[in-house]
């Protein structure tokens, strides 16, 4: 039986009534009202999941095989338990346990499923969701625990369900992934496979696939440089000095190596028998009765990264070999070349890893995944992933968390990287180079097209907000790269999830764990007044409608024109069937005029996005344009919508 029907039947038989009111955001009802009103949740959840059975099925978004319809994908990128979580009580308290009703706050499968028609509405054709396995809790952050904290490879966390309903995760999962499908939405997964959390189930089943330290060893205290204390290893400046220059020429032969107290802090690991858990961790004894733990881990490169200690996971053991017998960057990324022996690798765990993606494609139909830390994992692992999941399913799809975008990358099977537009739109000097390699490169791979993701921060605290997210929504839409919608930004929202890209150490402080939503039971403001909602579905369906021309990875498509003034991005994309020029103010903080010198011969004057008319005429080579603070005027040629009003 279809997942949908069994979720639909156990919302009917599961019907009490409530002892609370239950509220949804009007944007969950008709996609368009901010405003909440009260529902019933049975009946709510049961019309949503019938409308969705019953509508016509969409297709797939489609590509030539291997994965590669990702270049056609649009996706909105979210993390069910913070996207869909909601005070449903109003009551101003987002709990964490579920109400006396059975039915949660903090979001779930079954509220994914339900917000589904509205992502379709936004022009989505592709959800990509943060890690949804099974979350630990020793060491963990805030209240919930860091989902990229996974205790289980192989299993979904269960806090995703309604104990309100007698059905299990894996039938909501499966329902999602069945309704996603209907609608014409590809699913896409992040998994986590080079680190594990410390109470990790196989910790208890395979010790050896992990490191192991003394249990009386502490861990260093913030700004300690103590060598009897467990942290990422200190190295001296000229250490650092040669560790970044072998590493940028590719050398990885007799890398400096972590001073011997660092070294002599780990020990081998304990034998199965001898591993038990205590007070919600895992403990070991050596044979000579030492107690060991499992220690915590840090950010893999560079060696003096200024993250804070990932408290909550630890690095899964590659290889063995006795010589490197420690975490630091020459064990975990930059291999050294005595270590990353066939011999060396630890092949149960290669084996479990290689296994983890099949299972989720077997058992519930996803499309692709997204690998955290893919970089870090051995380059023979990575190959095997690719081929295991490409035997199953041959047009999987593969994402790499990786800010390059090299034929290396490509070389590995991946379909797709992360890259680093959302590190560069909102500066206009490497936006401006970012720009250039687009117009005379053809890039090997296609790069999420966005401000802002979940480590970094959001377009919204930008300066100017508004007027930041309307520009880089539109040169978003525009450039040959995946337009990517973080969850939030169409609500306007300005907190960050996590702080782990382009945060200084001023903005860390002020952002501890236990304040950001990838850790806490935290909401969005679904019932803003005032949202993004229209501009991003107006964007999306631009990029729709040209999206032969946009997605085209071609640099002949992609042009940069000129303007008398700097601050003013000219450009065009075009083909032999349509044409788009842009001309953009990348100061957010003024108005800005000039000449501009477009790389086109004609042009319909009336603006696709924007709402004030530049100029007169039907040709132009050269018009002036006037723009205020971060504005944008799309033109085309052939074909008009209405343009968009700012929200």
């Amino acid at each position: 039986m279809s997942a949908l029907q069994l979720i639909i039947d156990a919302l009917q038989t599961s019907r009490t009534a409530l002892s609370a009111p239950y509220h949804v955001p009007g944007l969950w009802l008709d996609f368009q009202t901010p405003e909440a009103s009260a529902v019933n949740p049975y009946e709510f959840y049961a019309d949503v999941l019938r409308s969705i059975l019953k509508s016509d099925p969409q297709p797939l978004v489609q590509g030539p095989g291997g994965g590669e319809w990702t270049r056609r994908a649009v996706v909105y990128n979210l993390l069910p338990r913070l996207t869909t979580a909601y005070d449903h009580a109003h009551d101003d308290d987002l709990s964490i346990e579920p109400s006396v009703d059975g039915w949660r706050d903090t979001g779930t499968l079954l509220k994914t499923i339900a917000l589904l028609p509205y992502l379709k509405s936004l022009n989505i054709n592709t959800i990509h969701l943060l890690p949804v396995n099974t979350v630990g809790q020793h060491g963990k952050k805030g209240t919930l625990g860091s989902p990229y904290a996974i205790r289980n490879a192989y299993q979904l966390d269960e806090r995703l369900a309604e104990p309100a309903l007698d059905v299990d995760v894996d039938t909501l999962f499966a329902g999602l992934v069945e309704a996603a499908h209907h609608l014409g939405l590809r699913v896409v997964m992040e998994f986590v496979l080079r680190t594990a959390s410390r109470d990790a189930d196989w910790i208890g089943e395979h010790p050896d696939w992990f490191y192991w330290i003394r249990e009386d060893v502490p861990d260093r205290k913030p700004g300690s440089t103590s060598s009897s204390a467990y942290g990422y290893p200190i190295f001296s400046g000229a250490d650092l000095s040669r560790i970044r220059d072998q590493v940028a020429r590719g050398d990885l032969t007799a890398l400096p190596v972590p001073s011997k107290s660092y070294r002599k802090l780990f020990t081998p690991p304990p034998r199965p028998e001898r591993v038990r858990f205590e007070d919600g961790r895992w403990i070991g004894e050596l044979d000579d009765g030492t107690r060991v733990r499992v220690p915590g881990a840090f950010c893999d490169w560079p060696p003096d990264d200024n993250q804070p200690p990932w408290s909550d996971v630890t690095y899964l053991r590659m290889y063995d070999h006795p010589d490197f017998n420690y975490i630091a960057y020459n064990t975990l990324r930059m291999y050294d070349p005595r270590l990353a022996q066939p011999e060396n690798a630890v092949q149960p765990l290669w084996d479990a890893i290689a296994g983890v993606i099949p299972h989720y494609q077997q058992a519930f139909g996803i499309d692709g995944v997204l690998i955290d830390m893919g970089h870090a994992l051995p380059s023979a692992l990575k190959a095997r992933i690719v081929s295991s999941a490409r035997q199953v399913n041959p047009d999987f799809a593969f994402w790499d968390e990786n800010y390059g975008i090299d034929t290396a990358t490509a070389a590995e099977g991946y379909n797709a990287v992360v890259g680093y537009m959302l590190l560069d739109l909102h500066q206009p000097g490497p936006l401006w180079s970012f720009l250039h390699r687009l117009a005379n490169e053809r890039l090997p791979l296609p790069f999420f097209a966005t401000p802002e993701n979940h480590n970094t921060p959001r377009a919204y605290s930008r300066a100017y907000p508004l007027e930041y997210a309307h520009y880089a929504l539109m040169l978003s839409v525009l450039v040959p790269g995946i337009p990517f919608i973080h969850s939030g930004f169409e609500l306007m929202e300005a907190r960050a999830v996590n702080t782990g890209l382009g945060f200084s150490d001023a903005m860390i402080r002020a952002n501890p764990s236990e304040s950001l939503p990838l850790f806490n039971a935290q909401a969005f403001n679904w019932t803003r007044p005032h949202n993004l909602v229209g501009s991003v579905r107006y964007a999306l369906q631009l990029r729709q409608q040209y999206a032969d021309l946009l997605s085209d990875p071609d640099p002949r498509t992609f042009r940069l024109g000129r303007s008398s003034n700097p601050n003013l991005i000219v450009l065009s994309r075009q083909n032999g069937a349509a044409s788009l020029v842009a001309v953009a103010n990348s100061n957010m903080g003024g108005h800005e005029a000039g000449q501009a010198v477009l790389p086109v011969s004609r042009i319909n004057m009336t603006p696709l996005w924007g709402t004030d008319v530049v100029g007169a005429g039907e040709e132009a080579l050269s018009l002036p344009v006037s723009l205020p603070n971060g504005g944008v005027q799309l033109f085309d040629g052939d074909h008009h919508l209405p343009g968009p009003h700012r929200e």
